[in-house]
């Protein structure tokens, strides 16, 4: 490749921030009109070097060439005006607000004159359905954002983006929480920004989306920049060894825990909200890692979160250790040594402007507790510090703020907080969603220790090689129901999908 086949150039860029070199002398150079992965284990760098680009972050050193130009980007403001938009994993809209105002929110067109300028609802809706026609994008401009499914909500900031004549767009874990059918939608909006000009920096961690939609990969390892392959020479097993420095030739840990004795019996569970699950009843076992498989919508998350006391329940029975329990809130479930992993850490998790000693503690204060009802500083830190260093959090002390761990390491984060309190039953929902390879393995691993050691889990997982690589039995739902529990032997990709779709016309 020589120079003028890039529209974008990021080179020698170096980020430094406290006891962490986040970017060390990394290079990205992204062609014109094609989509340009962006991989690497949590941690790597990526979203440093993303947010330097979108003027989040300022560089120490290194320069960003746009289209032959060299650029000063102080903020998200002038990467925006130089044609550079940014598609974040969370996505945050104005929900009471419909469609519109958020695709042009602090740039409504306006009428009048002078002093006398009012909002022009007219031009934005004619603005916004033009814009939707131009992406094959069917959603009324008038609907409540807050009425609408995560992949839609995605499908309005890409639409943004592109109000914006975005050059690049970078788009960070973007079908992280879409189903098989959204991302084919996805993929096909992304193929026409391709087929237009626009340029595509993808993250994310998922290999087969990576293979299948990319032209070249750009690959990071502690912050530091490994290479750039065009994706038609890579395959997932070279992908991995070049993220993680190795060769990972097996997925997921061996097993080497039995399940014992029945521990937790759910009984004709159903919601207080008739349009949630219905008449679910299982049971858990003794170092049983039990999976949870469904589509969107399946009511799996809700269960759970019934099971610690999160959502009401109307009718049904929860029997622990042989007792019924009324279980009525999470002080209740941590009573009976119930643990609760939620899928969205950044929402329902992390406290990210707390150090990650607090972060880890939160749960399990009362330990702390003196009985001049101060903490005990010396031994929260101590635990703190024990529990990171077996699950192995890249950190740079535990007084660093949440917010600047990768998301992998704030994943690990919270698990320690959990095991702090030393549950028997641990509900894990997506506990690996949005990590890398590597930091995924480290976490099966921890699960099944945590089996060994006769502790019992629950694990909602959307992906199906790790439902079948990590589970004893698998539990799937459909729109709320029980639909079926398949034993490890009788387990495939085909019949988990025929019962996760079983109630469905």
């Amino acid at each position: 490749m020589n120079e003028t086949e890039f529209l974008l150039e990021m080179n020698g860029i170096s980020k430094e921030f406290p006891g962490v070199k986040a970017l060390d002398d990394v290079t990205l150079k992204v062609r014109p009109g094609t989509v340009h992965a962006l991989m690497g284990e949590n941690g790597a760098g990526k979203s440093t070097l993303m947010k330097c680009l979108f003027g989040i972050y300022k560089q120490d050193t290194g320069e960003i060439i746009l289209d032959g130009q060299q650029l000063v980007i102080n903020n998200s403001k002038d990467a925006l005006n130089y044609g550079i938009s940014m598609i974040h994993q969370e996505l945050h809209p104005v929900p009471h607000r419909n469609i519109m105002e958020n695709v042009w929110l602090g740039r409504f067109p306006t009428k009048g004159f002078g002093p006398f300028q009012f909002i022009d609802h007219t031009k934005m809706y004619a603005d916004t359905a033009a814009l939707f026609k131009q992406l094959d994008i069917d959603l009324d401009p008038q609907a409540l954002v807050k009425t609408l499914s995560v992949s839609k909500i995605q499908s309005i900031e890409i639409a943004k983006a592109v109000s914006f004549n975005s050059k690049i767009i970078v788009m960070d874990e973007p079908t992280s929480s879409l189903t098989g059918t959204e991302v084919e939608q996805l993929f096909k909006i992304i193929r026409d920004l391709r087929r237009r000009g626009v340029s595509i920096i993808y993250i994310s961690h998922k290999m087969e989306e990576i293979l299948q939609i990319s032209d070249d990969v750009t690959i990071m390892r502690d912050g530091k920049y490994i290479g750039t392959w065009n994706a038609a020479q890579l395959t997932t097993n070279l992908i991995i060894s070049k993220m993680v420095g190795r060769d990972l030739t097996n997925r997921f840990p061996e097993r080497s825990h039995v399940p014992g004795t029945v521990v937790l019996r759910v009984e004709n569970l159903t919601s207080i909200n008739p349009r949630s699950f219905k008449n679910v009843t299982f049971d858990l076992r003794r170092g049983e890692v039990l999976g949870v498989g469904g589509l969107v919508g399946a009511q799996r998350t809700e269960l759970i979160e019934a099971i610690f006391g999160l959502r009401a329940i109307a009718t049904g029975k929860i029997i622990l250790n042989g007792q019924e329990v009324n279980i009525k809130s999470p002080s209740d479930a941590k009573k009976y040594k119930i643990a609760l992993l939620t899928e969205e850490r950044r929402v329902t998790g992390i406290f990210p402007v707390l150090p990650i000693t607090e972060n880890t503690a939160i749960a399990n204060l009362a330990t702390y507790q003196t009985p001049y009802f101060l903490l005990d500083e010396q031994k929260m830190k101590a635990d703190v510090i024990k529990k990171a260093e077996q699950l192995r959090v890249k950190m740079p002390s535990v007084n660093e703020l949440m917010k600047n761990l990768s998301g992998g390491n704030q994943q690990k984060v919270l698990l320690a907080r959990w095991l702090l309190t030393d549950p028997d039953i641990l509900l894990l929902d997506e506990p690996t969603r949005g990590i890398d390879v590597g930091a995924k393995f480290e976490i099966y691993t921890l699960i099944l220790e945590l089996a060994k050691q006769g502790k019992s889990i629950i694990m909602i997982s959307s992906e199906m090689p790790e439902l079948l690589g990590m589970s004893d039995r698998i539990m799937v739902m459909c729109e709320g129901r029980l639909t079926g529990i398949l034993d490890q032997e009788n387990a495939t990709e085909q019949e988990i999908m025929r019962h996760a779709t079983l109630y469905m016309a």
